[in-house]
């Protein structure tokens, strides 16, 4: 029940395993990153990956259940740190494993250069001292090299030069002092940033040609129109770059930057406007001293204008009576508000208002110095000037809307001139929604309109309640505004849940399913309605405070499977509840840690031990077969066969079934459906590969090294040389006509043997040593009585010189045991030698091949077999 966890990594520059064994893997920057999991455990563990950077945990996103690839393109610096990769099944604790991902990288080195200048301008030479800073980012850390020309710079190889680094950027800068400077130090400088080849990453260089012109930037900004920047004339020429600060309005400021990487960069600030006049708008004031909204003869009237303006200090207003120009005087006072405090407002106040003083008076807004057209805005004055009136037409003061609807909220306005319409929402329990806690449908706080009408389109349930319109000052009267208030009801159907839930239940018992009611606009008069399929099974109505439904079934009969609804619905619509009920049964699991191929002594075939469990196996009705399914990957024919099961599955138990007959070294898919009375259940898939087989029991073992695998023989590595599979037919006997067989001992010429070459580089005493499988005890004939060890034969069939076998045993230490030795030329024919061995632990067969004293001394093996029992008639040892 327990999960395990391992990396596998693709393409890394090295992986390296640091101190207290943490993984390291190192990547270039701008390759592809590719980490692989590997997990076993069962059921399948889910995996997540997650990276931990500064200890906030970002997670990498959920990827698909089985050998996990974490896979970053172009990776970036920044994107090292520490991956986890966390398996869990749901048995026992999450498995987690960790490797950490160095990116190396080396960027372009900058040189900069600061000097020193005495204050004699006759000592300049002796005085004058200048440092040549050269800075790279990289990972790993940098190794500089600093060269005049093609010479490379030393500490202590020029009396005139010093090199060091400064102890508090250890290891990223790198200076070079030129002391006191001489004619022969204005030379090219050439600084070389290397981080020896890590990763395949080249060198890069950086240049800088020192002259006795060689000077900081400086800066002038000539504030003429348009605006001239002067770089100063300096050596080497600076570039220049203009910086607006982030988020600035108009008006902007911005600022030059010339650089040339000789001392610091020279700034220079000036401020950017974008010369205009925006938003005109007028109002009314009528004579304050009076308790009356209206505009009477002998009274005072107040006229005011306002414009946003840039720069506002350039700002000029102007007034017009009837289109001609209107002056100040002492009944017509024009006055102007300071740009500085507010946005520039003037104000026309007309005492004691006669007669005469009707008509349209005009504000014209105008920059001083041009550039942008004026703006001018007509107001009427007249007896027929009266101020606004609200109201909301009839019956539209309650307005009910179905979420998605398209819905108008109307407030009609009279009065000469028509003001703006502010709307604002009111929240509830009487606050004004100025507060801006509960915002329009735009999200703002208000919104204008100029006709009177708030329309709003896709109208959803979060945009009911209260909403107010009121007359605004703004071209219009500058008195009390005017309100009104008017209540949206959003209607919205019944949420519920569950949405869908299949429920898998076996026949003859009880079960229930319940609706939720989540939310409903109206709350009330809610009904609900269950079916099964079309056939209506219950009906009824939901209570003042009930918030779900329920249905039950006491015994579920073979009718009772299908598709079950519930709708509760109110007069907006309906929301549903879909329940599948089936008998299906849940999908078997397979077990992935299975050995792989099983042991069959046919050189064409293979068999494969399939093994699984099965999910809920009691949720069901009992599982009486497996259909299982089969097909060659890359054909698309399916074989299909049924595994009977007569007794019930228990939860968690593994289930077995052999597959055989299948052609090495073909993949196959595997499909694997459980049945029950109530028909197929879910169907679980997984591929099958040929790998080469272990022998976990030993009942017989016979191999005569037809395939590659070598029936999992291996070489041992600590001896001079290796044993190699050859064929008669592919044997190269020009050179040493009588060595090696003429075929292998079936006397096929196509028939492999293993075989060790004699001839040069080997020398004489050299070994050449393989190793058979591991085979376990046969536990049941292991215990005999009296505590006997089993015997196993073990035949060998061998050809010229010296051969050793041993018997290797693997208990609480490893002994290697002498069983059988045959030396000196047998001549051109195969020789069987059977030898009886009588093992008490887990073993394994070495078979040592010795260099003799000629070239015509070579070995060569066939036919191996271990069988349980005693060897019939073993030949004498000779």
């Amino acid at each position: 029940g327990s999960t395990t966890v391992w990396f596998l990594w693709v393409l890394a520059c090295n992986v390296e395993e640091e101190k207290y064994s943490e993984r390291v893997y190192t990547i270039r920057e701008g390759e592809t990153l590719e980490l692989q999991c590997l997990v076993t455990g069962h059921p399948r563990p889910q995996i997540r990956w997650t990276k931990t950077a500064g200890g906030a945990s970002d997670r990498q996103g959920d990827q698909a259940p089985h050998n996990d690839t974490l896979k970053i393109q172009t990776i970036n610096r920044h994107q090292g740190g520490r991956y986890y990769c966390k398996a869990e099944n749901g048995l026992g604790s999450p498995a987690i494993k960790s490797i950490r991902v160095d990116v190396y990288y080396l960027d372009d080195p900058v040189i900069t250069v600061h000097q020193s200048v005495g204050e004699s301008k006759e000592q300049f030479y002796f005085e004058r001292t200048v440092f040549l800073r050269c800075v790279a980012n990289s990972n790993p850390p940098v190794h500089y090299t600093w060269k005049r020309g093609r010479e490379v710079l030393n500490q202590g190889s020029d009396s005139g030069v010093e090199i060091y680094e400064p102890f508090f950027t250890q290891g990223e800068t790198k200076i070079l002092k030129l002391k006191n400077l001489r004619p022969q130090d204005y030379s090219d400088y050439t600084c070389v940033a290397s981080v020896r080849s890590v990763c395949a990453i080249d060198d890069k260089s950086a240049h800088f040609s020192l002259s006795n012109r060689t000077a900081p930037p400086s800066i002038k900004l000539l504030l003429d129109d348009p605006l001239v920047v002067n770089h100063g004339g300096k050596h080497p020429p600076p570039t220049l770059m203009w910086i607006r600060p982030e988020g600035e309005e108009l008006p902007r400021g911005a600022y030059c930057v010339a650089s040339n990487n000789v001392g610091n960069s020279a700034k220079k600030s000036t401020t950017v406007l974008v010369r205009g006049l925006r938003k005109g708008r007028f109002w009314i004031t009528p004579d304050p001293y009076h308790n009356d909204d209206n505009i009477q003869i002998g009274r005072e009237v107040k006229i005011s204008c306002q414009v946003e303006a840039t720069p506002p200090e350039e700002l000029a207003f102007g007034w017009l009576k009837n289109g001609r120009p209107l002056r100040s005087s002492e009944r017509m006072v024009i006055t102007h508000t300071d740009t500085d405090v507010t946005p520039g407002t003037t104000n026309l106040d007309i005492i004691d208002l006669k007669f005469t003083d009707f008509g349209t008076y005009t504000c014209v807004a105008s920059l001083r110095n041009g550039g942008s057209p004026e703006i001018s805005i007509d107001v009427n004055i007249s007896s027929t000037t009266v101020p606004p009136e609200l109201t909301v037409p009839r019956g539209r003061s309650h307005l009910v809307a179905q979420e998605g609807d398209t819905v108008d909220l109307q407030c009609l306005v009279s009065g000469k001139p028509k003001p703006i319409i502010l709307w604002s929402r009111v929240e509830e329990g009487g606050g004004a929604a100025a507060t801006g806690h509960t915002p329009m449908p735009d999200g703002s706080a208000q919104m204008e309109s100029y006709d009177g009408v708030l329309r709003i389109s896709n109208v959803t349930r979060d945009m009911g309640g209260t909403y107010r319109c009121q007359t605004s000052q703004y071209n219009g009267f500058n008195v009390k505004p005017r309100e009104a208030l008017i209540q949206l009801v959003v209607q919205f159907p019944p949420t519920v849940e569950p949405v869908y839930t299949e429920i898998r239940q076996a026949l003859g018992r009880a079960f229930s399913l319940t609706c939720r009611l989540l939310r409903a606009h109206p709350a009330r008069l809610l009904r609900y309605e269950w079916k099964l399929g079309s056939r209506l099974l219950t009906v009824g109505q939901f209570g003042e405070q009930k918030d779900d439904t329920n249905y039950h079934v006491r015994a579920l009969n073979r009718e009772g499977y299908g598709e079950y609804t519930c709708d509760i619905t109110n007069e907006a619509g309906a929301g549903r509840c879909t329940f599948l009920v089936t008998g299906k049964a849940y999908a078997p699991e397979f077990y992935y840690d299975t050995y792989g191929a099983l042991w069959q002594n046919r050189p064409r075939v293979y068999g494969f031990k399939l093994q699984w469990t099965q999910m809920e196996p009691n949720a069901v009705d009992r599982i009486v077969a497996y259909r299982l399914g089969i097909r060659q990957v890359g054909l698309t024919r399916w074989w299909e066969q049924e595994i009977t099961m007569d007794r019930t599955i228990q939860k968690g138990e593994l289930l077995t079934y052999n597959l055989t007959e299948l052609v090495k070294p073909e993949s196959y898919l595997v499909r694997l459906t459980p049945i029950t009375h109530y028909g197929e259940g879910d169907t679980t898939e997984r591929i099958i590969t040929y790998s080469a087989p272990v022998n976990p029991h030993l009942r017989e073992f016979q191999c005569g090294f037809e395939d590659e695998a070598l029936c999992l023989f291996s070489q041992d590595k600590t001896e001079e040389f290796d044993w190699t599979r050859h064929s008669a037919a592919t044997r190269d006997t020009k050179y040493t006509p009588n060595t090696g067989p003429s075929s292998d001992h079936a006397g096929s010429k196509q028939g492999f043997y293993m075989y060790i070459e004699t001839s040069r580089p080997r020398l004489e005493g050299d070994k050449a040593r393989l190793l058979s499988p591991t085979f376990n005890m046969n536990t049941k004939t292991s215990s005999l009585p009296g505590g006997v060890a089993p015997t196993y034969c073990n035949v060998c069939v061998h050809i010229f010189g010296a051969l050793n076998v041993f018997l290797r045993q693997k208990g609480s230490i490893v002994t290697d045991t002498s069983i059988w030795s045959l030396s000196g030329n047998q001549g051109n024919r195969w020789r069987q030698a059977k030898v009886n061995i009588h093992p008490t632990a887990a073993f394994q067969m070495v078979l040592e091949g010795v260099r003799g004293s000629g070239i015509e001394g070579d070995i060569a093996i066939d036919d191996i077999a271990i069988e349980e029992g005693e060897c019939k008639d073993p030949p004498p040892q000779e």
